[in-house]
């Protein structure tokens, strides 16, 4: 059930941003104004999705920003953000950069000791927090900075002591080069680092997405966000490009209500991750029935010849019928679980496996797959409907240049790029050469202007033998057995390759085996996996081995697992291909 503010609110086709605006604070409170009291944000309140409407949202953005104006914050600084997603959060973000200051986002999983590296590095005056709880591991973090802890409760309690046309006049002051935010990246090879975003660099993102995207947007579209606000691709794609094209943004509860979330907010635009899909792929078909039965045969017809017409090919007369009666027998039927409605569903964040994008596809859930980087604000390609290529990361971004470097690295090239790093000048120089920024990621262009991402420079395994193999593509096959829920991939100066799995929930070793000899039998000599080993647990952000992303920490469950994988290496042939103690040990292998 929805309450609050209920409304249809048909509205023209969105127009882009204007490119005068001269900040993300000014863009809001024109959005607003012409949002009145139509519905913005929705979370649920008591287990019911309520609203906040436009001009709530608004007049809370200049409370707060008055509010910290009150507590010392100046044009400039740094305010720490902690605070689960939600209006809280919105609202902090925007009052901040009201005020002049630049929000740094912290994720609400940071360890205290997290928490103290982001205030120290980032020399944050005050940090912002939305309740007692995430205050626990924050407020120590405080003590040992100095830096001031305001909870959103104290914040709001306070009389506004600044008019609501001096925040907005101070807003509008700002301009495309002052500093918007300082986002610390995720940390997938140890402690993260902040990357400086000013307004005009997320401005000019936004623009790009816009021009991509505009034949799919009509109307008021409605997005479902429940990826983290602190992460750079919900940060501009899930929140301020909503707000720039007058969008009404719903919050999942948590992961797992978002099947329900999803069938009551109906969304027409999501951004996910690849770990979702992957979770999706496995289920589905589970759903459906057991191996064999009609239902579940029925389900992967349909995704089957799906898949071909998303591949462009043209079908048989035959299957041509067969996918058209299994257009409303089964894929109306899937989409309905999702809202209905869902025009794209645009992967990012880590590399998605083809064969489950087109699973997905096929089953007429419009899966996008782009790639981004937090120091292009994030977004540099993206496929689209009608021109998607499931292997690729899509075309470039209008106003976004992308070249390939002689050893195959990825360069970016436009408005969108971070000032740099904070307090690190040898990373920013190393990264951003002669106006180009240097990814580290691995890839190429095709004839067609289709962007393929092969891996992360640093990550990719050279075996003893000499050869390139990606982990990231091993492991994406791996997964997409229903017995292997997750998997990482080690191999970096040996002669074969080993793997670290967890199980899915109804898998014992014998079937984890069974699964690794299917999948070997589609990957080449060199990257299949010889012997493996289980992990105790799965990979989580709770126990440190995933970021708030659900990207492997590599470094992390290298540390954890060392000796297991070194183990594997040492002990009998490699054709025993299994050892499944799990344990924990040194950073080896």
């Amino acid at each position: 059930m929805r309450t609050d503010h209920m409304s249809s609110d048909p509205r023209p086709h969105p127009t882009a941003p204007d490119p005068a605006t001269p900040n993300l604070a000014t863009m809001f409170f024109a959005a607003a104004e012409r949002g009145g009291a139509a519905p913005l944000l929705w979370e649920r309140e008591g287990g019911i999705y309520r609203a906040a409407s436009w001009h709530r949202v608004a007049e809370q953005v200049r409370r707060l920003a008055a509010a910290l104006l009150a507590a010392g914050v100046q044009a400039g600084d740094r305010v720490v953000l902690v605070a689960e997603n939600g209006r809280r959060w919105v609202v902090a973000d925007l009052a901040i950069m009201a005020t002049g200051a630049a929000a740094v986002p912290a994720y609400t999983t940071n360890s205290a000791a997290l928490h103290q590296h982001v205030l120290a590095d980032s020399g944050a005056r005050l940090a912002l927090y939305g309740g007692a709880a995430l205050g626990e591991r924050l407020l120590p973090a405080c003590a040992a900075t100095g830096a001031r802890a305001l909870s959103w409760d104290e914040a709001m309690a306070g009389p506004a002591s600044a008019a609501d046309d001096d925040i907005e006049a101070r807003a509008a002051r700002l301009g495309r080069s002052d500093r918007a935010c300082i986002i610390y990246t995720s940390g997938t090879g140890g402690l993260p680092k902040g990357v400086v975003l000013s307004h005009g660099a997320i401005l000019s993102n936004i623009a790009s997405i816009h021009s991509a995207f505009a034949p799919l947007l009509a109307g008021r579209e409605t997005f479902l966000s429940f990826l983290p606000l602190a992460h750079s691709y919900e940060h501009t794609a899930g929140l301020h490009f909503p707000i720039s094209v007058g969008a009404q943004i719903y919050y999942a509860a948590s992961a797992q209500t978002l099947a329900a979330d999803m069938a009551e907010a109906r969304p027409t635009i999501m951004t996910c991750v690849p770990r979702l899909l992957e979770t999706l792929r496995q289920r589905l078909p589970a759903s459906a029935g057991k191996p064999g039965s009609l239902k579940r045969r029925l389900l992967e017809r349909a995704a089957a010849l799906g898949a071909r017409r998303v591949e462009g090919e043209a079908l048989a007369p035959l299957a041509l019928l067969q996918d058209r009666l299994l257009e409303g027998a089964v894929r109306a039927t899937v989409r309905r679980r999702f809202g209905g409605r869902l025009k794209a569903l645009v992967s990012g964040g880590a590399p998605l496996a083809p064969e489950v994008g087109l699973f997905l596809a096929g089953l007429g859930l419009p899966v996008l797959q782009g790639y981004g980087q937090t120091e292009a604000a994030p977004v540099v390609s993206c496929n689209l409907p009608g021109a998607v290529r499931m292997a690729t990361v899509g075309r470039p971004l209008p106003q976004v240049e992308v070249a390939i470097a002689a050893d195959g690295e990825i360069l970016v090239r436009g408005g969108l790029l971070m000032e740099g790093y904070w307090n690190d000048a040898a990373a920013t120089a190393a990264a951003l050469q002669d106006g180009w920024l240097h990814t580290g990621d691995v890839g190429a262009l095709d004839g067609d202007g289709f962007l393929t991402i092969t891996d992360r420079k640093k990550d990719m395994i050279v075996t003893a033998g000499g050869e390139n193999v990606s982990p990231a593509r091993v492991e994406g096959i791996l997964c997409q057995q229903e017995a292997i829920a997750q998997a990482m991939v080690v191999g970096d100066r040996r002669p074969w390759l080993a793997a670290l799995a967890v199980a899915a929930d109804d898998a014992d070793a014998a079937a984890v085996d069974a699964a690794m000899a299917r999948a070997n039998a589609g990957l080449s000599a060199i990257e299949r996996i010889r012997r493996w080993t289980l992990a105790d647990e799965p990979f989580t952000i709770d126990n440190g081995l995933l970021t708030p992303t659900m990207k492997l920490r590599r470094h992390a469950v290298r540390k954890r697992y060392g000796a297991a994988l070194e183990a594997l290496y040492r002990r009998g042939r490699a054709t025993d291909r299994h050892d499944n103690r799990g344990e924990e040990g040194s950073d080896e292998g």
